[in-house]
């Protein structure tokens, strides 16, 4: 009997966080499942044996040893190696029975302690109270035997320390199992030989031994008729103990199926069924596997048919490695016809034969028949945790993260108990679609139900605050996970700085990866450089992104079209035609089509550089691409082809399949498609575009209206896509105007965000020079004269007071119905022929110097400004 320790279970402490990281809001209604905090028990049986025998035990619950024998494996294993084996037996002597021994030497086999369970073997041996009898005998040639063949010896001179006349089955069958053991099937078959000349008759134990000796010798390979020969020796032997049993098959079919043996394996099955011997789990995955082997799965089919026909239907398992077979290949039709057999047969299906079907469909991209399936399945079994399982991490791979966490909700209300690995399938989710309400309630019933939150999970929160720019609470996060000692990963690091990255905040990412470098000794991967290239883009830090381009290929990392992405929108905000044009190409050789972004990418730059010929040649290379329908799509949306209602369907299309690969993408190609669409003249079409990008939930923070201010947030945009975005606003501020609306204290637009640079940067006129800033600034000023100005307390912001504000509503007012429809004509421009100055004609307005709104009016309403800061923005870096 092994010895089976136990071991305390201690309930895990509830962690509570600061109402930045869960503010009060829904949670989900599930019934409350408390898990108890109770450890291993303890009890004393107390055994009112005669003095005579073995000494009273304290036994754990699951099952143990004595008091004896612990005490004995206590001393012997604190024994030094020239201690005295008689003196730890001194107690205990005449009180141990070859029992309590022969658990000793289980206990040592177990720990691979052969040098004690030896010396203690001679001290039995000279001993007449406790001399070992054939049991003993074989237990220590058994641990001898596991050491390898250099203990061969050895087991050879336990094995003659037995007299002759006492060695039966199981000590012959004990030394052939260590020749066995190590692959010697040679000298394992020897001694069978030699087991049946001393008259010892062998046992099915004995046989099987040496045929999985046989079995498993690869050089050479044991021919697979010497195996059928022993199989037939156990047929023919008159002794019952000698008949076939389940291991015996199994053997057999496991060396079929290494030998892609069909035919010999079919003979198995029906010869096993005859002597009425059941298949198992591991005889039918044998069967299936030399089918597999030989190429001819259809046959297994049919061998089940039979089987079921005959009153043998195989059990659920069979089919399962069936289809499991089946999907290796891919086989979707072939894996789905073995379900209806098996349900045709009468067997029915249980969750994990339905757990193969779904993740083949999901690794296919079926998810509608994921969904079907799923439909099918509750309708017959259950769902269990690791059905649930399979579609969360089908459906978060597949983009379809709202569904996961409608079905984390339905998992719930089944009171099907979600594990770990559910909810941190649901957070990656949750942080990939940027849903950080969802993540925000996972990690709350995290933590309610007892359950430790790891890194993975608080990972997928930090990503989903940092998609929805709340950089304060994802830091919060990212802080509170070291504190209840859930240690960030390289993961998390990351996710973390992307989110500094999509708002431009350099500063911020390069400080989190020297924390990571210097405090928790990780080094950067492939990951981190795309994140930092991201951040110097967008915050204009253009050197600073090539450098660190560089820095990426010392360091020995292999960039990929992620990382020639970035640097090529680095030269492309710069505005260097031929850098840019080399950039590309080295994606073309990389990549069979460079993405969408890569493409919208260069053709923003032609058009700000009115290199109309290379614009058009390039879209006729899209629309012309053969390998990418997406492309095509979009090159004809662009040239607006796509308008009317019937083919913009095919647009939205597209746009829903940009989604489905997360936030993080989403957010470069909405904003690359906005750029080319702005700088082409498309307005009209690139509203289409903004709204569908809002219906997604990107750019959460762009429309935010409250009693006191009107605001819009582009500091995470293109340049092209931040002039989308206001036109939109600026169009909707006149409807507001127009309809007598009460006006708020300003309507302010955030360029930049200054979270974690308070004082540094919020009075710092560097801000005025980023890009975003100075269009955003001369676009505001050009269409609304002199409304809007940098306010003295935060150069992150553009804003309009309210006075301003009842200027303009004087204005359309006073404008006696004038057919407009806002103050920016969404209209879509006719593309320009090519050797056009649009762009280049004169130069870019200036930073907005010529646009200072009267001195005196600013310092009036500054205090007033100031006061209201702390209630509309209480954090300042939104």
């Amino acid at each position: 009997m092994a010895l089976v320790s136990t071991t305390a279970t201690v309930a895990s402490p509830s962690y509570h966080y600061c109402d930045l990281l869960f503010p009060p809001a829904r949670r989900w209604c599930c019934r409350a499942r408390r898990r108890g905090g109770g450890g291993g028990r303890v009890a004393v049986v107390a055994a009112r044996a005669p003095r005579e025998a073995a000494a009273a035990a304290v036994v754990v619950e699951n099952g143990g040893h004595s008091y004896e024998v612990e005490s004995l494996i206590d001393r012997l294993s604190n024994l030094p190696p020239r201690g005295s084996i008689a003196r730890c037996l001194e107690t205990a002597r005449h009180r141990l029975t070859l029992q309590d021994f022969a658990a000793v030497y289980r206990e040592f086999s177990r720990r691979g302690d052969w040098q004690r369970s030896l010396r203690l073997f001679k001290y039995m041996q000279r001993q007449s109270w406790c001399r070992p009898d054939e049991h003993i005998h074989a237990i220590v040639i058994g641990v001898l035997g596991r050491q390898g063949p250099a203990l061969l010896d050895k087991c050879l001179e336990v094995f003659h320390d037995l007299p002759s006349e006492s060695r039966t089955a199981l000590s012959y069958t004990s030394l052939i199992a260590a020749y066995a053991r190590n692959a010697l099937h040679e000298e394992a078959r020897e001694l069978l030989d030699q087991m049946k000349a001393s008259g010892v008759a062998p046992t099915a134990a004995t046989y099987n031994t040496v045929l999985a000796a046989c079995a498993r010798a690869t050089d050479p390979p044991v021919p697979f008729d010497m195996l059928l020969g022993l199989f037939a020796e156990m047929r023919h032997d008159p002794s019952p103990s000698v008949r076939p049993d389940l291991t015996t098959y199994n053997t057999l079919l496991a060396a079929a199926a290494v030998r892609a043996l069909s035919d010999q394996s079919e003979m198995l099955l029906r010869t096993m069924l005859e002597a009425g011997v059941l298949p198992d789990t591991a005889s039918y995955r044998h069967i299936v596997d030399a089918f597999a082997g030989a190429g001819n799965l259809s046959r297994v089919a049919e061998l089940f048919a039979e089987m079921s026909a005959t009153g043998h239907t195989p059990d659920p398992s069979a089919y399962l490695g069936l289809m499991e077979a089946h999907t290796l290949v891919g086989a979707t039709a072939e894996a789905v016809a073995v379900l209806r057999q098996m349900q045709a047969d009468g067997c029915p299906p249980t969750a994990a034969t339905y757990r193969v079907l779904l993740d083949l469909y999901g690794r296919q991209g079926r998810f509608d028949g994921v969904r079907e399936l799923f439909r099918e399945m509750r309708t017959t079994v259950p769902p269990d945790t690791a059905t649930y399982n399979v579609l969360f991490r089908v459906f978060g791979d597949g983009g379809f993260f709202k569904e996961v966490v409608e079905l984390f909700q339905d998992m719930l209300h089944s009171e099907v108990e979600p594990d770990i690995d559910t909810c941190e399938n649901v957070m990656v989710a949750c942080g990939r679609g940027g849903l950080h309400e969802d993540a925000r309630e996972v990690l709350d019933y995290i933590t309610t139900e007892g359950m430790v939150p790891t890194a993975k999970a608080y990972t997928g929160l930090v990503e989903a605050l940092g998609h929805a720019a709340m950089y304060e609470e994802a830091y919060v996060a990212f802080n509170m996970m070291t504190e209840i000692g859930s240690l960030p990963t390289i993961e998390t690091y990351n996710a973390l700085a992307n989110a500094f990255a999509k708002g431009g905040l350099f500063q911020e990412a390069e400080a989190i990866f020297s924390r990571m470098t210097n405090n928790a000794a990780i080094q950067k991967d492939k990951d981190s450089f795309d994140a930092l290239i991201e951040a110097y883009c967008q915050g204009a830090q253009l050197d600073d992104a090539v450098k660190a381009y560089m820095e990426m290929r010392k360091s020995r990392f292999n960039p990929d079209e992620r990382s020639l992405e970035g640097v090529l929108n680095a030269y492309c905000i710069a505005g260097v035609i031929d850098e840019s044009k080399e950039q590309f190409e080295e994606l073309q050789s990389m990549v069979t089509v460079p993405s969408i972004i890569a493409y919208c990418m260069m053709l923003s730059l032609y058009a700000r550089n009115d290199r109309w010929t290379d614009a058009y040649d390039l879209l006729e290379e899209m629309k012309t691409n053969r390998a990418s329908s997406t492309h095509q799509v979009i090159a004809s949306m662009i040239k607006g082809e796509y308008d009317d209602d019937s083919n913009w369907q095919m647009v939205e299309y597209v746009l829903d399949n940009s989604n489905l690969e997360g936030c993080d993408y989403s957010l470069r190609f909405f904003n690359a498609l906005l750029d080319v669409l702005w700088w082409f003249g498309q307005k009209g079409r690139a509203a289409r575009v903004l709204d569908q990008a809002l219906k997604y939930g990107l750019f959460p923070e762009l429309f935010r209206d409250t009693k006191l201010v009107w605001s819009a947030d582009v500091h995470r945009m293109s340049v092209g896509g931040s002039l989308v975005a206001m036109s939109v606003w600026l169009n909707k501020l006149y409807d507001r105007l127009k309809g007598d609306e009460d006006l708020p204290q300003l309507a302010s637009v955030v360029v930049f965000s200054l979270i974690a640079r308070r004082g540094q940067m919020e009075k710092s006129t560097v801000t005025r020079g980023l890009p975003i800033a100075k269009v955003v600034y001369s676009f505001l000023n050009d269409t609304l004269s002199s409304s809007f100005h940098y306010p003295k307390w935060n150069k992150g912001r553009i804003i309009c007071l309210k006075s301003q504000l009842k200027k303009l509503q004087a204005a359309i007012d006073s404008s006696n119905g004038a057919a407009i429809s806002g103050f920016v004509p969404m209209t879509n421009s006719h593309l320009p022929s090519p050797g056009s100055k649009l762009y280049t004609r004169e130069s870019q307005a200036d930073n907005g110097s010529a646009h200072l709104t009267d001195e005196t009016l600013v310092e009036e309403k500054e205090s007033e400004l100031l006061a209201l800061c702390d209630v509309i923005w209480p954090n300042k870096g939104r």
